[in-house]
């Protein structure tokens, strides 16, 4: 755990709060997929004197003075990013990857433009056109969905909805999708309409960046993602393009969305990518995608029931109803033993939102903490047991303490290496 004597000093509440959350976070199995373990050279850069700099503007033309050593990060950052994504441009100053989203349709649509994508509760993001957020409320959004059985996309579904609305965008990606994008056969529908095909990756880019998963590019124009998730780095965002769209695309981002970028986070992105680049990460993708087929099998063999029957990258999808329990209260209560997850819609959810049928888990963080296969069916037992006494306190608590004690055989990148 990290020495922080003057946040003790000063502030001892704020301080107090961040070790129970390490220890939270060292104590318990956290399956939530979008949320990782970065590692300790990671966080140091974020919490450096970098956070005191303004830089609006780019590496060479700023619009302050003192950019020495600014410029030359976010060069390596960006070069970094470049070469491991082989990207001809990379713009690494994105908040998040809603923003980075965000100024995908800044610098290619007007207000009202059709746009398309996996509809929210068949497993797609906020950003690809849903009804609430910016991009469903300023552009014409149109959704493709998933097969009522399989629960997987399919393409001449995807291709007639595309010919009968011509979308000037069309995104691939999603939060809740279990299974691998085809982004050669999207790249032919996008063709065909004439629309730009955008890979928002935010969930697979430690896995696509390792060859666990197939590569949007040549396929897509451009590529937007965080850099957090299954790349462990800091929380932020990147866009990832060919030439054609880069000066558009950087002028989106800034002066258009952005002022100053967050020089910390950037330092933090370079360390993360060049921790991306080597046969260590390769080897903890490779080992991600293992778990979670594994915990998937393990999870079938509890009786539970997983949309599409499975995964092919880091998550699972649950329908939980069939236990005799909603998402919420399954998710409240692996939450007191001592498991992470959220409870999240499944395809033709008859539920609502905020109380729905599943709960969605992912292996990215317990990758990063050293489990193996061999872990998954105590994971999925545990988890079965928790289900079961949702309403049982003693039995949660129980199953907390025997989780607490088995975390201890692990490390924690950050925490406790």
């Amino acid at each position: 755990m990290a020495n922080m004597p003057a946040l003790q000093s000063t502030d001892p509440e704020i301080y107090g709060f961040i070790r129970h959350e390490e220890e939270r976070q060292d104590t318990t199995i956290r399956l939530i997929p979008s949320e990782n373990y970065a590692s300790s050279a990671v966080m140091e850069a974020t919490g450096t004197v970098l956070t005191n700099k303004y830089s609006e503007g780019y590496p060479g033309r700023r619009y302050y003075e003192g950019q020495d050593f600014v410029d030359q990060i976010e060069r390596l950052a960006i070069e970094r990013a470049k070469s491991l994504f082989g990207a001809e441009h990379a713009n690494v100053q994105p908040y998040s990857g809603s923003p980075a989203n965000q100024a995908v349709y800044l610098a290619l649509l007007e207000p009202g433009d059709t746009v398309m994508g996996l509809s929210l509760p068949f497993g797609g993001h906020l950003t690809h056109g849903w009804k609430v957020n910016f991009s469903g409320i300023q552009y014409r959004a149109v959704q493709y969905e998933v097969h009522p059985e399989t629960h997987l996309i399919e393409l001449d579904k995807v291709a007639d909805l595309a010919r009968r609305e011509r979308p000037r965008l069309i995104f691939t990606g999603g939060t809740a999708y279990p299974r691998l994008w085809d982004f050669e056969g999207f790249a032919r529908i996008a063709r065909e309409v004439d629309a730009i095909l955008v890979a928002d990756i935010a969930h697979i880019a430690g896995l696509v960046a390792s060859g666990v998963h197939p590569h949007p590019f040549p396929h897509a124009s451009i590529v937007t993602t965080t850099t957090h998730k299954t790349l462990r780095g800091p929380r932020g965002g990147m866009i990832l393009s060919d030439g054609t769209y880069a000066k558009k695309l950087d002028r989106a981002v800034f002066p258009g969305l952005q002022g100053g970028p967050h020089n910390h986070t950037t330092a933090a992105i370079a360390v993360a990518l060049k921790e991306a680049a080597t046969d260590e990460f390769t080897a903890y993708s490779r080992q991600i995608v293992a778990n979670a087929k594994a915990l998937a099998k393990a999870l079938l063999d509890c009786g539970f029931r997983l949309i599409s029957g499975g995964t092919d990258n880091h998550l699972i999808l649950i329908d939980v109803t069939s236990r005799g329990i909603n998402g919420k209260p399954a998710a409240q209560a692996l939450h007191r033993a001592g498991i992470e997850c959220n409870y999240n819609t499944i395809p033709f959810d008859p539920r609502k939102p905020f109380d729905p049928s599943g709960v969605r888990i992912g292996t990215p963080a317990i990758t990063s903490r050293g489990f193996q296969e061999e872990h998954m069916p105590t994971i999925a037992q545990w988890m079965d047991r928790a289900v079961e006494a949702a309403d049982d306190d003693e039995k949660l608590k129980q199953i907390r303490g025997e989780v607490a004690e088995f975390c201890k055989g692990f490390p924690t990148p950050g925490i406790r290496n």
